[in-house]
């Protein structure tokens, strides 16, 4: 998403919302939003047979209403057109006889004496060709070989968890990456690709890389503007924030757009393959704006009403999109649900990330939770808390990161951990912890305790939040980049000028050994772990594939910066003590260190076997300053396992208690003998 800022809502705000309530009324009728009826049923959209097919649409305001029948995706003129009989709960529906496989269609309603433009139904669950009409397909035969065989990957905590996030056509669109499938959902399939130094690319990268979830932005259907899928061979891009149709994949990911059964065959065909082996599928999902708005799916079948509005009728804007959408509302609550749920069980999604789920508001998120979780406990929810612009919604209401402590078995960002280790993402050349910037130590401290409560964090001295905003450490996304804003690397870079090339790997070697051995849910920025760059660009959302793309040849050129990635994933998986699971146990096993103020050293213990930890003391030291300091530590002989870039289980060297050495700009870890 392409927000800029948390802006917190102001007393005028709340003035608004108390003014208009989100209750504007139609100009076609007396009833306010709050009073259109809710359906309740799950059936909405189209449901096929070979013998029938039911169409059903909501659509309260609306006088008349049609379903348009089509034999192609795009072009030509429709084959029948049926008028749609209204029925209670504000639905209109029809049945039509004999097998409409592969038929394309649209609905048009009629409001105010004017039918309004043709649109799929926002239920449509396959679309043709630039998502323009909706699609009949049997979804059983979408469905690859072993298709009822496919399982979730084992997944025991959620602090298990190790999040990698990719763009669908990043992962493979260089040439290097040896992938046939350039740009698709078949690419994440392919297995034994190589880039032409011979390092393992694609999929078998992400095995050997050790990550447990693959997130991968979005994967529904987008606006055409952004990506015109009847040109698959122009230069287009765009990371996919703009929806069209939730509920159907994007066609330029697939192998014929225009086909909307292939663009699903070939998507399960991408989460089968990860699932084969070992790995778990997040689908990053924008439920708060829509591409358009006035054109939307939403409002061509019921105007208005899926958005919040301001006191003078406007859409509020706090995507920063042109509209936000109203989730409090009854049928955008449902719609929400009904969507995840089908994602879930359709698709075999093992989780989402919420884009702007600030926007969203608490009891949305809760109830959304608690229908996926009776699917399967172990699906994993998480969003950004915050906004791009101020909402009517007042914030008590909504799933900001503050009130994350109200969301149930939902993570959230942590920007406080993220600007501590880098310096703020708003001023480009603001250094952080690992580049030196002092002062951030207890910044530093609420991260490694992944935003919960601990009696050694001095939380007045946090950079932004000034209390713990986690109940629980699974509920902290730890992070120190993502698509937005610049790359780790290219922040460095840009911060840090007069820092040579191996300063800069140091810093970057330095904030992945503080994300990777944090309490919480690690997140990794793909090609990361080989100092992605794109080239100094910031908001690379529609930049070209040679800003976005992963340049495999970095796998070769920073080897030793991968392998120390591989070797701190794989250090994470061996010991439970960094991925503890409550509150508790971290209080009772995780202590800091004194350390001078200032020094931009923090350090910490953890003892007493924690989690099930085969070791029984582990001592944890980084040190971002350019010079090296002395720490005192607990007497006793210590192996040292990391220590600068270097990882070994088996000891790189020991040391006597006491007195330590920590070298400028690296980390030590340490565990007794």
């Amino acid at each position: 998403m392409r927000h800029f800022a948390l802006i917190l809502l102001s007393f005028f705000a709340l003035a608004i919302w108390s003014a208009c309530s989100g209750a504007r009324t139609v100009s076609n009728s007396n009833m306010t939003f709050d009073q259109y009826p809710e359906y309740a049923g799950n059936d909405l959209g189209v449901n096929w047979t070979a013998q029938r097919t039911v169409f059903k649409l909501w659509s309260p305001a609306a006088q008349k209403a049609r379903l348009l029948l089509y034999a192609q995706g795009t072009g030509g003129v429709p084959k029948h057109i049926y008028s749609l009989k209204k029925s209670d709960h504000g639905v209109w529906h029809t049945t039509l006889k004999g097998n409409m496989l592969g038929k394309y269609y649209t609905v048009q309603v009629q409001i105010d004496g004017k039918w309004l433009e043709e649109t799929p139904d926002p239920y449509a669950k396959a679309v043709g060709l630039n998502g323009q009409r909706g699609m009949i397909v049997d979804f059983k035969s979408t469905n690859p070989a072993g298709w009822e065989q496919d399982r979730r990957p084992e997944q025991k905590a959620f602090t298990d968890i190790i999040l990698y996030e990719l763009h669908v056509r990043d992962l493979s669109s260089h040439i290097n990456s040896g992938i046939k499938n350039r740009g698709k959902f078949l690419g994440l399939t392919e297995t034994g690709t190589h880039n032409l130094t011979n390092q393992r690319t694609g999929l078998d990268h992400f095995k050997e890389l050790g990550i447990t979830h693959l997130h991968l932005l979005p994967v529904f259907d987008f606006r055409s503007t952004s990506i015109d899928e009847s040109k698959p061979l122009a230069s287009q891009y765009n990371w996919g924030y703009d929806p069209e149709n939730y509920n159907a994949p994007e066609g330029s990911y697939a192998t014929d757009a225009a086909d909307g059964a292939v663009r699903i065959r070939e998507f399960k065909q991408a989460i089968q393959a990860l699932h084969k082996n070992g790995i778990r599928v997040i689908m990053d999902v924008v439920y708060n704006h829509t591409g358009a708005t006035e054109g939307s799916v939403f409002n061509r079948v019921a105007p208005g009403y899926y958005y919040r509005q301001t006191a003078d009728g406007k859409f509020s804007n706090a995507s920063a999109c042109g509209n936000e959408t109203a989730s409090e509302r009854s049928m955008m609550r449902r719609y929400m649900i009904e969507s995840m749920k089908y994602w879930v069980q359709e698709y075999h999604v093992d989780g989402f990330r919420v884009d702007l789920m600030g926007i969203h508001d608490i009891e949305t998120m809760n109830q959304i939770s608690r229908e996926l979780h009776a699917i399967d406990p172990t699906i994993f929810i998480y969003g950004e808390g915050w906004t791009a612009g101020s909402s009517p919604l007042p914030d008590a209401q909504r799933a900001l990161k503050a009130n994350t402590a109200q969301l149930d078995r939902i993570a959230a960002f942590s920007d406080d951990f993220r600007d501590a280790l880098k310096g703020s993402v708003f001023n480009h050349e603001e250094k952080g912890f690992v580049s030196g910037k002092a002062g951030l130590e207890e910044s530093i401290k609420f991260g490694i305790v992944a935003s919960t409560q601990h009696p050694q964090v001095d939380y007045s001295k946090v950079n932004y939040s000034k209390a713990p905003w986690a109940k629980e450490p699974f509920q902290t996304i730890t992070y120190v980049d993502c698509h937005d804003n610049h790359t780790l690397w290219d922040k460095l870079a840009i911060s840090c000028p007069e820092a040579s090339e191996a300063e800069r790997i140091r810093m970057h070697e330095l904030a992945a050994a503080m994300i990777l051995t944090s309490q919480g849910v690690p997140f990794i920025h793909a090609g990361t772990e080989m100092l992605r760059s794109k080239q100094g660009v910031e908001n690379s959302f529609n930049s070209p594939d040679n800003i976005n793309w992963i340049d495999w040849s970095r796998k070769q050129q920073y080897a030793e910066v991968f392998e120390f990635y591989r070797a701190l994933i794989q250090l994470r998986k061996n010991h439970p003590a960094f991925r503890m699971p409550s509150t508790a146990l971290i209080q009772q096993h995780l202590k800091f260190l004194d350390t001078p103020a200032g020094k931009n050293l923090v350090a910490y213990q953890i003892s007493g076997h924690a989690n099930g930890d085969a070791w029984n003391n582990i001592l944890v030291v980084f040190n971002g300053g350019k010079s090296a300091q002395t720490l005192e530590i607990p007497a006793g002989k210590w192996k040292v396992v990391l220590e600068g870039g270097k990882v070994s289980e088996q000891g790189l060297r020991e040391v006597e208690g006491g007195k330590v050495e920590v070298a400028g700009i690296s980390g030590l870890l340490l565990c007794e003998q």
